[in-house]
């Protein structure tokens, strides 16, 4: 097999997904982040509001995701901090309320995947690329519809995006963690 069969494999496998609008599960996804602190420790935190969209076609070329977090929504545990974070002299949410991603290209097959996308904050656009681990389709007994679940991981620089402020008090690398349910549409 060639390089370019397993690219074409990659790309146009059938989906182990019914094609359709899949819903986000906002009980069961969150979109958590990791940055340095003084370069010898880590802070963690999360948005606490997403909204995001995933539609699925026939095969990985025709897959679409969508997601918009309110800047606003941190939350690192710390509340005084939080604060900081979303003055003027950090984040400065009243200039850049959100965070939007698009994908632009999805491959891979089985349980391990990768989503090609723009990301956008304040305006300004830079291409992400996340590995993504596909958990499965489940159906959920409670209500009889039917759940799939992802996790995301990359990394993002906060000077490709004009976020470098307080350089050496924060790492310019942020690791990004994003754990997503979406729910199948109905009728699929």
């Amino acid at each position: 097999m060639t390089q370019n069969d397993v690219t074409n494999t990659l790309t146009t496998a059938p989906l182990p997904l019914a094609p359709g609008d899949w819903e986000l599960d906002p009980l069961h996804s969150a979109v958590n982040f990791t940055i340095r602190h003084l370069g010898i420790a880590k802070v963690r935190g999360r948005f606490a509001e997403v909204k995001a969209a995933l539609h699925v076609g026939e095969s990985p070329a025709d897959v679409r995701v969508t997601a918009e977090i309110a800047l606003a929504s941190v939350d690192t545990g710390n509340p005084d901090r939080d604060a900081h974070v979303r003055a003027s002299d950090l984040l400065d949410v009243e200039k850049r309320p959100t965070m939007t991603f698009r994908s632009t290209r999805v491959s891979g097959a089985g349980e391990d995947w990768t989503m090609e996308g723009e990301l956008t904050i304040g305006g300004v656009t830079r291409p992400v690329t996340l590995a993504v681990e596909f958990g499965g389709v489940v159906d959920v007994p409670i209500d009889g519809s039917r759940h799939a679940g992802f996790e995301a991981t990359g990394e993002i620089r906060r000077s490709d995006f004009g976020l470098d402020f307080a350089p050496g008090l924060l790492g310019d690398t942020v690791k990004i963690q994003l754990d997503m349910q979406f729910v199948e549409p109905r009728g699929a």
